[in-house]
């Protein structure tokens, strides 16, 4: 058997646009003819998977799944709306989602892990999806919550399958009926999108970045800096209550401070974890009407 080098795998992946991994093994299965192997790439779909590596992924389904006291939620993109209706994607989603919960919140673990049913890894059972449906995807971010002692609440918002949506909130409670109250609040977190759980773990460039926009449009008042100091004490009170969870209005009751509502319930929030499809990703500008010229070639 031909010898597989570093500078054969390299050659094939810069002719196919397949993975290291994916050629080396490719190599293997045709004792290291380079366009043997880039045919056994195309006849798994891995090089056609590759070449839509490059295309934006700003769709898809945001996946959650919760056993007792251990919730995962993960997002997994695709390029159009299209695919979130199709059944093997969401089959798909919903079994990384349930997955991710051994996973540890570690995205290389979980892209590692077996798929069930099949001799492939997650990483492995996406690219052949990849290839059967036409359209790059991504599974983007993970992410787990675990509570000693009580439960996690999930909510998904918009959701078109069980545990599946453009938004999953997942919500850390103790006490009470945490499982019922939690989902309110996770409900909540839905609608409102906090920064943090309260005034201590709120980011402090965040913070930071606040007080100093609040003491320019102070200063802009002319007033003595005595005054200014008291201004930004008041509106920096008012920014704790806009962005921090315990002390937004309750949207369930739009009258008690989260806080305050879960006291009354006897319940304790201890943490949540929100993912909305496609935050941070910069989407594509797309002109229907010049791309159907251009595909007429007018």
């Amino acid at each position: 058997m031909a010898a597989i080098t570093a500078a054969l795998v390299k050659e094939l992946r810069e002719k196919s646009g397949a993975g290291m991994m994916d050629c080396k093994k490719a190599l293997g299965e045709t004792d290291g003819d380079i366009e043997a192997a880039a045919d056994w790439l195309r006849t798994k779909g891995l090089a056609a998977a590759a070449k839509k590596s490059g295309r934006i992924a700003a769709e898809g389904l945001v996946g959650v799944a919760v056993n007792g006291a251990t919730g995962a939620v993960v997002e997994i993109n695709a390029e159009t709306d299209f695919v979130s209706r199709n059944d093997q994607f969401q089959d798909f989603v919903s079994t990384v989602a349930k997955l991710g919960l051994a996973s540890g919140g570690d995205i290389d673990a979980l892209n590692a892990m077996a798929y069930p049913d099949t001799d492939r890894t997650v990483a492995e059972q996406l690219t052949h999806l990849i290839s059967t449906i036409g359209e790059n995807m991504n599974i983007r971010r993970v992410q787990v919550l675990t509570v000693d002692g009580g439960e996690v609440a999930a909510y998904v918002h918009g959701a078109i399958a069980d545990g599946l949506g453009k938004i999953g909130v997942l919500v850390g409670a103790k006490g009470g009926d945490a499982a019922s109250f939690g989902k309110q609040v996770a409900m909540h977190v839905a609608a409102t999108n906090p920064a943090s759980l309260s005034r201590d773990d709120l980011d402090p460039e965040l913070l930071e970045r606040e007080k100093q926009v609040l003491t320019e449009q102070a200063r802009e008042s002319g007033k003595p800096e005595e005054i200014i100091e008291k201004m930004i004490v008041g509106r920096i009170n008012k920014y704790y209550a806009e962005v921090c969870l315990l002390e937004q209005t309750f949207v369930i009751d739009g009258e008690s401070k989260v806080g305050k509502a879960a006291s009354n319930a006897g319940v304790e929030i201890g943490a949540f974890v929100r993912f909305g499809l496609g935050e941070g990703i910069e989407k594509k500008e797309e002109d229907f009407a010049a791309e159907v010229a251009a595909a007429a070639g007018v």
